[in-house]
């Protein structure tokens, strides 16, 4: 049986919470109708033994606090509401407990922004990480150790997992299930919880509002001038031009103030504009194209679908009412 510290704190996100308690239990309840033993048994675990933030009646799970965890097979960050740095700093000894518990040699996984648990103990250096979209540029400057891999529903590495944003942070508990009970019992809960099995990215789940929480007002203003013009054909040197420095000199502030080029910056700005026009107008994909300044639909669908892992007409398909309605 695999015993699961869920970590507790007065800044956790519920649902969190209660859907790895949910898959857990109706996982253990399949295995037990199916003649096997119950395969998971969690408990929540906190910093103070009054932390009374959640009751659970179910007979698997149980309350301790850190200090009367001494060995455990996997901890799990669930996500969490508030400001990083705030949230950080109420919670180091938690933090230190997913370090502790790492190097005695227990697994360790976060859900959605529990990301930054994992990441401020250090377990992920030199890992990949998956987190929400949100946090992806934040994580990226405060932790340049980690290999932040936004478009993934999740990651495995050494006894380390993390996961998407939000409810796709249920894959990840999916995805153990499958490792720890086996593929039949995995795709028995991915049709229970309604999950697709398998599935890899959350890309298209992005909404790029640009990158602006750095304090280069140079850069800031050719960021400006990029989102004012994208629809134009306008290259690195105008762009550069907005500027007082040398082209060499600009890509690299650039790159470093925002985790982009400044082509790769202009092309998330044209195709989130798209992405609105499919969700929004009744314009074709060609006229959509061509009103951000793109003239080569091969061109244009290769980018589209790197930046979203969808195609563009999958994409109408997935978030216009109107193509939903009519298909």
């Amino acid at each position: 049986m695999k015993e699961i510290a869920l970590l507790i704190h007065e800044d956790i996100n519920l649902s969190t919470i209660s859907g790895v308690l949910d898959m857990v239990r109706h996982t253990n309840r399949f295995l037990v109708e199916s003649g096997k033993a119950e395969a998971f048994s969690v408990m929540l675990v906190g910093e103070k033994i009054n932390n009374n933030l959640l009751y659970f009646p179910a007979q698997f799970t149980g309350f301790k606090t850190i200090d009367e965890i001494k060995n455990i097979d996997l901890v799990i960050a669930p996500a969490f509401y508030g400001p990083p740095d705030l949230v950080m700093r109420k919670n180091k000894n938690l933090i230190d407990f997913i370090r502790n518990m790492y190097d005695k040699g227990s697994e360790v996984a976060s859900l959605c922004f529990g990301s930054y648990f994992l990441a401020e103990a250090g377990v992920l250096d030199g890992k990949p990480c998956t987190t929400h979209w949100v946090a992806v540029d934040d994580m990226k400057r405060r932790y340049p150790k980690v290999e932040i891999l936004p478009d993934m529903v999740t990651t495995d590495k050494d006894g380390t997992y993390t996961s998407g944003g939000a409810f796709s942070s249920m894959n990840l508990v999916l995805y153990l299930i499958e490792k720890y009970c086996g593929r039949d019992t995995g795709i028995w809960a991915s049709k229970m919880f309604s999950l697709d099995i398998d599935r890899t990215s959350q890309a298209h789940f992005k909404v790029f509002e640009g990158q602006h929480q750095h304090e280069d007002q140079e850069i800031m203003r050719s960021q400006l001038f990029i989102e004012n013009n994208y629809h134009l054909p306008i290259s690195v040197e105008e762009i550069a031009g907005q500027t007082n420095m040398s082209k060499r000199n600009f890509i690299r502030r650039f790159k470093s103030a925002t985790q982009n080029t400044p082509m790769e910056y202009l092309q998330k700005v044209k195709i989130e504009s798209v992405k609105k026009g499919l969700e929004k107008t009744n314009f074709n994909i060609s006229e959509l194209m061509y009103k951000v300044g793109y003239n080569d639909l091969k061109t244009f669908r290769k980018i589209f679908k790197r930046i979203t892992g969808l195609t563009p007409q999958d994409y109408r398909s997935k978030y216009c009412r109107r193509a939903v309605l009519e298909n």
